[in-house]
């Protein structure tokens, strides 16, 4: 069986912990593949709102997520704290790449849990379109972090 493979780039754009909490661990004891998925979404809303922005506004322009790929590297459990560093790849006219490592450290030693990729793309709620990206967007892309 082909497994997705992701290739994160280098180029850090923000780093945010999140800590595994006791609703997150399903009936196999660790934290289940959709739990993933809402902490890749909770970081990308930090790192909107630490820009003053949200998913919703962007300056006047909101992002509604077109794809998805998560690699699972290894289990999280319970009392992780997971490190989440977020990474910009390709951006379009319309769209972006945002690039996930999520990490825990154990016994001394950073353990990469997971990588993951979100294609997002700038969207007109209001007129239910795809929309230009913001120059605001762009510079949070391509700026180091704060």
């Amino acid at each position: 069986m082909a497994r997705i493979k992701i290739t994160v780039p280098p180029n850090k754009i923000y780093t945010v912990s999140i800590p595994v909490r006791i609703n997150d661990i399903n009936y196999g004891n660790h934290v289940g593949n959709d739990t993933f998925v809402s902490i890749l979404h909770e970081a990308r809303v930090q790192w909107l709102s630490c820009h003053h922005f949200t998913e919703l506004n962007i300056n006047g322009v909101g992002i509604i997520m077109s794809d998805l790929a998560l690699e699972f590297k290894q289990e999280s459990f319970y009392g992780d704290i997971i490190e989440v560093q977020l990474s910009s790849g390709e951006i379009s006219s319309a769209g972006f790449e945002l690039f996930y490592q999520l990490f825990t450290c154990r016994n001394g030693t950073q353990q990469l849990l997971a990588n993951a990729k979100t294609g997002m793309v700038c969207y007109d709620y209001s007129n239910k379109k795809v929309s230009a990206i913001p120059d605001a967007l762009k510079t949070l892309l391509t700026d180091k972090p704060s």
